[in-house]
């Protein structure tokens, strides 16, 4: 974070009263973020001696800002983490990354179980938070290898990993994305999902800390409360998961009130273009689906610039520097247009997992790809089709049904604004599919059947449950919760049997 740190004071000798972030307790000039900043940088120093590994409480206010920058007046790697971890998540972290210090409010620091014996040095900080240190020596940062910041992922083991990141990358990565939607010195960029995801951290504080312009954070997700904090602050460009960006769209009132956004980034979940265009029509700004990870950040975009079909139904062309291949079973690149296995590499590549307090060695291909898991297709134009997981099936009575094929040619009807398929167990047939939908009508399990037999969809792949609801589960960077999802239609399909 020393790069961060070095802008934002450099910037606050010039103009310490422009606004820095907007939140909910209201706007923050940059010389309040820094004397914070300095502040808390002040008061590490006094615990500890050397730079440090700072485990902070990430919420979308102006503290994870100023923390970040402390932590980088110290040349220290900070970790983000949500206030709402459990205690396990915070021992798994913990064991993880082995912090030298934790910032944190006393209600999250008593939830997680800080040790305050272990961490016996302190202050209080950031206007009545409570930093937590180990005295004596810091473990210093060497360990990282050049790791700056990290964030927890969810993991297919069930185990959340913690991804370990370098300043260049994130630098990188927010370039790119300024450059791609044009986005000029000054503008106000919003900060809406929970800082304390890798993508956010880079995208939501990072990117509007180099651009120089306000920080507009929403502190919990009301789609009526984002669509007020944008349309007063006349925000220029956000990033959400289609989850949240179709949310957006059926507030009522809300046609026309994101006119100043030059664009939205939408990735992170499945999206259909039908269902893109009828939002993006409504709230009067243009979509750009990207396809990006943690591991990886944002390797792709499309551009305000391009037609409707490559910004809504395609994913993005790589980053200038970043390569994105799909490739066979064997690793050969597939033919244009040709389904295949996605790799990718570039200066947003990740340093690994955080294990025992230093990044674990990544997992990649010999000439230094990293395998995604996911599934895409190239065109010519040199776009990228994400179309799904490689293990995101169904199997029912021995036939594998594509989760994502089913989602999509839901999604394509006009009267879904929402959907997730799921399977739900059976048993005889092993599994059936269900839907999880958030609809604008009436709508059933008949009337789905009856639109999808009209579009010549095959029967073999209709659900046999469509649930309606009022909206789809989400974790807690408001992308769509899968396991949650199924435990919500297996409850409802078993009420529907019951009855």
């Amino acid at each position: 974070m020393k790069q961060l740190a070095a802008t934002l004071v450099e910037r606050a000798q010039v103009t310490p009263d422009a606004v820095a972030v907007v939140d909910g307790s209201g706007a923050h000039t940059l010389g309040e973020v820094l004397a914070a900043a300095h502040e808390l940088a002040d008061s590490l120093a006094a615990a500890s001696d050397g730079a440090p590994t700072v485990l902070l409480q990430a919420d979308n206010t102006w503290r994870t800002l100023a923390a970040s920058v402390a932590v980088g007046l110290r040349g220290g790697l900070v970790t983000v983490m949500s206030s709402h971890a459990t205690a396990g998540e915070y021992e798994l972290a913990l064991e993880d990354i082995v912090p030298d210090a934790v910032v944190a409010s006393d209600g999250t620091a008593a939830a997680w179980g800080v040790d305050v014996a272990d961490l016996s040095a302190g202050a209080r900080v950031l206007d009545g938070w409570a930093l937590h240190a180990r005295p004596g020596p810091t473990r210093g940062v060497e360990r990282w290898d050049g790791g700056v910041a990290i964030a927890m992922t969810s993991g297919s083991t069930g185990r959340p990993k913690c991804v370990v990141q370098s300043e260049e990358a994130i630098r990188y990565a927010g370039r790119s994305t300024i450059e791609a939607v044009g986005l000029q010195p000054g503008d106000p960029v919003a900060a809406l999902v929970p800082l304390s995801s890798v993508a956010a951290f880079c995208f939501g504080l990072y990117l509007p800390a180099m651009l120089g312009g306000p920080q507009v954070c929403l502190e919990r997700w009301r789609p009526a409360d984002a669509l007020d904090v944008m349309e007063h602050n006349a925000v220029a460009w956000t990033m959400l998961v289609p989850t949240m960006a179709l949310q957006l769209s059926l507030v009522p009132g809300s046609t026309g009130r994101l006119s100043s956004l030059k664009a939205m980034t939408v990735g992170g979940g499945p999206m259909n273009a039908d269902a893109l265009e009828r939002a993006e029509r409504a709230l009067g700004t243009r979509f750009l689906r990207v396809f990006g990870m943690s591991e990886c950040l944002g390797h792709t975009t499309a551009a305000p610039s391009d037609d409707a079909t490559t910004r809504l139904d395609r994913d993005g062309r790589p980053f200038p520097g970043t390569d994105v291949r799909v490739v066979d079973e064997a690793g050969r690149s597939v033919p244009i247009g040709v389904e295949g296995r996605v790799q990718v590499s570039g200066p947003s590549l990740f340093l690994g997992y955080a294990r025992s307090g230093r990044p674990q060695a990544r997992e990649l291909t010999p000439d230094g790809y990293l395998v995604t898991g996911d599934l895409a297709r190239l065109h010519d134009d040199g776009s990228l089709s994400i179309l799904g997981r490689e293990k995101q099936i169904i199997i029912r009575g021995g036939r594998n049904i594509d989760i994502n094929e089913v989602e999509s040619a839901l999604a394509a009807l006009p009267q879904v604004a929402q959907v997730c398929v799921v399977p739900v167990p059976d048993e005889m047939l092993g599994e059936r599919v269900a839907a999880l939908v958030v609809t604008t009508s009436q709508l059933d399990l008949v009337t789905v059947q009856e639109a999808l037999e009209a579009s010549g969809f095959p029967k073999a792949k209709w659900p046999e449950f469509v649930h309606v609801v009022d909206d789809l589960p989400q974790n807690r960077v408001g992308k769509l919760n899968r396991p949650e999802a199924v435990s919500l239609a297996v409850r409802l399909s078993l009420q529907l049997r019951e009855a």
